[in-house]
């Protein structure tokens, strides 16, 4: 139907079908039919024919009120849909962990802006559960996780963006809060904060796995729904929770963040992308956030402090 629209829509335009014929590349016999095939198809007249050519009766204006406007939004996403297809996407949809954004994804947008001026960014702060949703729908097009997108990292493309320490949060008067450093067996008798799994699938059983590591099993005691409220938890309950080192750059009043000295306490960033052609912009900033990555490593491999923390970042 919408071919016989479009054909209306010109018919009305030009007020005649003998010039609307000619626009159409159509005989006028050929357009008449379309006319009446669509007439048929609403279940009315929509064109009066006058000696001067035609104006559309009251069914058709109310087609063309109703009608057009909704051809138009099929006519600009079916546009975008070939921009897409061909890569040419303007628009950048990136879900993102908050906690990371100012590290590493706040710089490559200051860059993007001024390689990519015309692109529009879409900037949503979401769990990592809901970033994979959104990516598997199609509402997203650039992921910034945590490694619980390792699990289902063979439906996207994947890259690491870093490799990071980790790091306790304990309550500031905690007994072990007078430490340095920590390793994951001062923790074998502590209380354990879990995350909700349908936010953060799968750091449960990260946790969980590096505790078996170190030789126990770690007891999860309570559930904190969002990193503000895992924190609450931490300094009232005086129980412990594992985060990326990132964390310990910003501490919370009331809550102490100690780096672990594991080796095995690593914490993947990754990078998720639907499968298919990218968007000039989506690989611009795709590489962007790779080399604000890559830099901040070397700086963090030079200075003093990098060097000594066997759990910071590590490629």
């Amino acid at each position: 139907m919408t071919g016989l629209l479009r054909a209306f829509f010109v018919v009305v335009e030009e007020g005649s079908l003998n010039r609307a014929s000619a626009r159409l590349h159509l005989s006028q016999p050929a357009l008449s039919r379309q006319m009446q095939s669509l007439e048929h198809q609403l279940g009315g007249p929509l064109l009066e024919r006058l000696s001067s050519g035609v104006k559309p009766t009251a069914l058709g204006q109310e087609t063309l009120a109703r009608l057009q406007p909704l051809l138009a939004q099929v006519d600009g996403a079916l546009a975008e849909l070939r921009r897409i297809a061909r890569g040419q996407r303007e628009e950048l949809r990136i879900g993102y962990l908050g906690s990371a954004a100012q590290l590493y994804l706040n710089p490559a947008l200051v860059c993007l802006r001024r390689t990519h001026p015309e692109a529009r960014v879409k900037l949503l702060d979401l769990t990592p559960g809901e970033q994979l949703a959104a990516l598997r729908e199609g509402r997203l097009d650039l992921a910034l996780i945590g490694q619980e997108g390792a699990g289902p990292a063979r439906d996207f493309y994947t890259r690491r963006l870093a490799t990071l320490g980790c790091c306790v949060a304990l309550a500031g008067d905690h007994p072990l809060a007078r430490r340095r450093q920590l390793r994951l067996t001062d923790l074998a008798t502590e209380a354990f904060l879990s995350a909700p799994e349908a936010h953060v699938p799968g750091r449960n059983r990260w946790v969980a796995q590096l505790c078996r590591r170190a030789g126990f099993r770690p007891r999860f005691v309570a559930e904190g729904d969002s990193i503000g409220e895992s924190f609450s938890l931490v300094a009232s309950e005086g129980a412990v929770l594992v985060l990326p080192d990132y964390f310990a750059e910003t501490p919370p009043p009331g809550v102490k963040l100690l780096p672990l000295s594991d080796d095995a306490a690593r914490w993947d960033l990754l990078l998720l992308w639907q499968r298919g052609r990218p968007s000039a912009v989506l690989k611009a900033m795709i590489e962007l956030l790779t080399e604000n990555a890559r830099t901040r490593q070397a700086a963090a491999e030079l200075s003093p402090r990098g060097k000594a923390r066997p759990g910071g970042a590590r490629k």
